[in-house]
């Protein structure tokens, strides 16, 4: 095997693993006949050409299946990130409430939506009491005190009822695809990913002085996140992810909407890309399918 040959290898991972069984070789082929002779490295046309593909071919393939089903599990997924991410700089102070909500995910990313139920309710009951400043399913010290991710103690600006929105949002979505009856497929690892980098506050960025502050990091997974679900609905002309986006946006703006008075100029425009990345994802397979027919 060449240097060029082990390149364009590489290169190719980018594609889905069914893909390559199918038509990776057939490729391959094609990219090392047209190459120059005494080359060793991939044109930067063909690189980028390469990993574009890939990465078009792997949302196409997450377009399958029932639309709704799958976006629901996709948005209830969402949520259940965010739910975990509030708790996990806690987890010194809540190793048992923390592991849960973190094994109530891992139900949820496999598919096992019987299992998830459970396990998000069990949470959900202790998390809407700590919000709320109750005793519940155990004594828990309060106010419950931050780590190195976080500097705010737990629910310092949240209540019951917005805890209780994404919450409800999770099992709510549980319940209707454990009612289906049907599988729900595994979603990527790389959500953990996403957990973490929720959880983290990050850099300052709003003044001191507010009341409500937002958290920089998970503005940004956020953004990232619903900017790659517009991605997916544009190339797939699907609109699984638009109901995903809109469950997570519903949950948000609940507890936007609970914290209206102490809304910011930053506030009202983080709220207001959301919903107009909400409303790509919703118009954006319609705006694909036109250019299709002209």
């Amino acid at each position: 095997m060449t240097a060029l040959e082990r390149r364009y290898r590489r290169l190719l991972l980018a594609y889905p693993r069914k893909y390559r069984a199918a038509h990776g070789d057939e490729l391959l082929d094609v990219l090392l006949e047209s190459a120059a002779p005494g080359r060793s490295f991939p044109e930067l046309r063909e690189t980028w050409g390469l990993l574009l593909g890939g990465v078009r071919s792997r949302i196409i393939h997450q377009a399958r299946g029932s639309a709704w089903a799958d976006g629901l599990h996709l948005g209830v997924t969402a949520v259940a990130v965010a739910n975990l991410a509030v708790l996990l700089p806690y987890a010194g102070s809540l190793p048992l409430w923390t592991a849960l909500s973190a094994l109530a995910l891992l139900a949820t990313l496999r598919g096992w939506v019987r299992t998830a139920i459970p396990l998000t309710g069990v949470v959900a009951v202790k998390a809407v009491a700590l919000a709320g400043g109750w005793q519940a399913l155990g004594i828990t010290l309060l106010p419950v005190s931050p780590s190195a991710l976080t500097h705010q103690m737990l629910f310092q600006f949240g209540s019951p009822l917005t805890v209780a929105t994404g919450y409800t949002v999770v099992v709510s979505g549980l319940l209707a695809l454990a009612w289906r009856r049907r599988p729900v497929r595994a979603r990527s690892w790389w959500w953990w990913a996403v957990v973490v980098a929720a959880a983290w506050a990050g850099p300052s960025w709003m003044p001191d002085d507010t009341t409500y502050p937002l958290s920089l990091s998970r503005v940004a997974v956020e953004i990232a996140v619903c900017g790659l679900a517009v991605m997916g609905a544009y190339l797939a002309r699907d609109l699984r992810w638009a109901l995903a986006s809109g469950l997570y946006l519903l949950v948000t703006s609940a507890e936007l909407v609970l914290h209206k008075e102490e809304l910011t100029r930053q506030h009202l425009a983080y709220w207001g890309l959301l919903i107009l990345l909400t409303l790509a994802c919703a118009f954006a397979p319609f705006r694909q399918r036109r250019h299709c027919l002209d």
